[in-house]
Parts: structure tokens; sequence; C-alpha cells
């Protein structure tokens, strides 16, 4: 992602304050940017990089943030920007993979004021929102709510009424998603291509629904984590074919899935003999075994040949490097 100094919103996308029925100044500065650096060793430095940019949400008065976690997963180090340019560390408390959304916690004062949860259910197509990023109005862009709908992501992951704007924000990572009400309803994750009526090509930004951790937020303080038995995790990538077909894409390092000797380009069939065509189906099947560890009997073909495999799936948590405390 480009530099705060190399980019700028067009002013024509830029939220307009007189058009909003809150402090858009005010809430704005509840979003900080973001700086996370990983260790070359850590399972996702070579897909996810070693130094990550993005920003977060400071959603407690004591300076604890909310961003997409794939930004804080496995980082040593974090750094808090305000927009008044006050810099100050942090440390990881949670990522949560079924949710998506990771915590941290800045080491001293920020100085800004925290944005309240808001109500993500409120939303509907056609509403107005912001999508909110670090530096104030000039970072972040007006937009409108196009779909609330299932998504399911090809690293294993499946959130019903995931939250869909256009136009795209082009920093999304962890961008505040500001319902009408100058509250928080998502964290920006994603930015999608999506095929218009007319054949027309248009981005759009994918956001995490707040409500998905409302529930879970007191878990994520005090374990660190869910308190549940984690899902069972095989370690592939997949996508659907136009042949609504589901197929590996790839395989996450030294994984159950590698281990097992499945390939990129393997078809994937059925699960325990459940057929399956989608990938919410695919996961959903996985996922209905039982807890990390169960067996998960797969349906494969490779190269015109079916054949069966039964792999040991594992806690995905267990690859990752925990977060050290500060």
């Amino acid at each position: 992602m480009q530099s705060p100094e190399e980019w700028q919103i067009p002013p024509e996308f830029q939220p307009d304050p007189d058009a909003l029925a809150y402090d858009l100044r005010e809430t704005l500065s509840s979003i900080v940017s973001l700086r996370a650096r990983v260790s070359e060793d850590a399972f996702t430095a070579e897909t996810l990089g070693v130094d990550r940019a993005g920003q977060g949400v400071v959603i407690r008065a004591d300076g604890l943030v909310v961003t997409i976690g794939y930004l804080i997963a496995e980082a040593g180090e974090v750094w808090l920007t305000t927009n008044k340019g006050r810099t100050v560390a942090a440390h990881v408390i949670a990522y949560d993979y079924d949710s998506g959304f990771g915590l941290v916690q800045a080491l001293e004062p920020l100085g800004v004021p925290a944005m309240s949860l808001g109500d993500s259910r409120r939303l509907s197509p056609g509403d107005h929102v912001v999508m909110g990023g670090s530096g104030g109005r000039v970072h972040s862009m007006a937009a409108q709510v196009v779909a609330c709908q299932e998504f399911a992501g090809y690293w294993e992951y499946l959130i019903d009424n995931a939250i869909f704007t256009v136009p795209a924000h082009p920093n999304w990572g962890g961008t505040a998603l500001i319902g009408p009400r100058g509250d928080l309803v998502g964290i920006g994750s994603l930015q999608l291509q999506h095929q218009a009526q007319g054949g027309a090509i248009v981005p759009l930004n994918m956001s995490v629904p707040v409500d998905l951790l409302k529930p879970i937020l007191d878990d994520l303080l005090t374990l660190g984590r869910v308190g549940k038995p984690p899902k069972p995790w095989l370690g592939f990538y997949a996508s659907e074919t136009e042949e609504d077909q589901v197929s590996i894409i790839g395989l996450a390092g030294d994984a159950p899935a590698q281990r097992a000797g499945l390939r990129a380009g393997d078809n994937v069939q059925a699960v325990a003999g459940q057929a399956i065509s989608s990938l919410a189906e695919f996961y959903r099947a996985i996922w209905a075994l039982g807890a990390a560890g169960v067996d998960v009997p797969l349906t494969l073909e490779r190269e015109g040949d079916t054949f069966d495999v039964t792999i040991r799936s594992a806690d995905r948590n267990r690859f990752m490097k925990q977060p050290r405390l500060q």
C-alpha cells in the first residue's frame, strides 16, 4: 500500500461533513494508522509479508484498537500513529481467525476518542456510509452499501452478512466502516472485483461486520482466543470454478493438506461422502465433523482419476507465533 504522503482520496469522493448527522472530524480521529513487523520465519511471512501497514480503530478509552487480523498475525512489533502524528508502540492481544478481527493494545495513551460499536444488522443495500482511513477526511471515502451477504474466502474463511460497499477504498486494510449514526459497523478487509450489469468490472470493498466482534470480545481480551474448541483446519487455498467445482489452488506451508499429499489443481468432490459444489459447502462440511484434530475424509479428482484421502486436521493457531505481551 502507498504511504500517507503519496496519496489522497479525490475531493469529489471524500465524505461531506455537512451531509452527516455526526461530527466527521472527531469520528475520524478515532482511526489510527498501524504498522506491524513480523519475523521472516513466521508462518504467514511468505504470504502476507514481514512489513505490514493499514489502520485500526480505537474502541476503548484505554487504547484498545480493533483492526483486520491479517495485519497483525504473528507480529512481534506494532506501532500506532494518530491523525496528529503521535506514534506509540502496541502489543497484539488476539487474532480471531473465524471472524477475521484482530485486537491490539496501545502501550501509552493515544489521546484520541474511542469510536462506539454500532449495529451492523441495521445496514441495508443503498445505505450511505463512510470508509474511514487514518489521516482524516482526505484518506476517507463516501461509500454506499451494495450487499450484505455470505462471503467465503479462499483461505478457509466463511462469514455471514459480510458488508460490500462501493466505490472501493484504495487502502482498505483495517479501515473503519462508519454507519449513518457515526458509529463503527465494520472493519475493512478486502478489495474485490465484481462484474456489474452490462459486463463492467467494478472494484468494491468487503468489510467484516462489527456484530461478529461483540459476542467474542470478552473472550479475546481475557483468553486471547474464543473460549470454544477451534475449528478443524487443513491448510489449503481453494476457489470455485465455473463448473461449480471446488479446486485447490495452493497449500499453506507444512500444514496437514501438504503432508497428506494434496496438490494445486486437485478438485474436491466430497467431504465424508457429502458432495460439495461451493466453498461455503466445503467449509461447513469440514467443520461439521468436529473440532480441530478430527479426521477429514475427502474425495478428490486429479487429472481424471478419482480417489479418497483422509487428512488429520489441526488447530491453525498452533502453526502461528503467539502474541508476546510487553
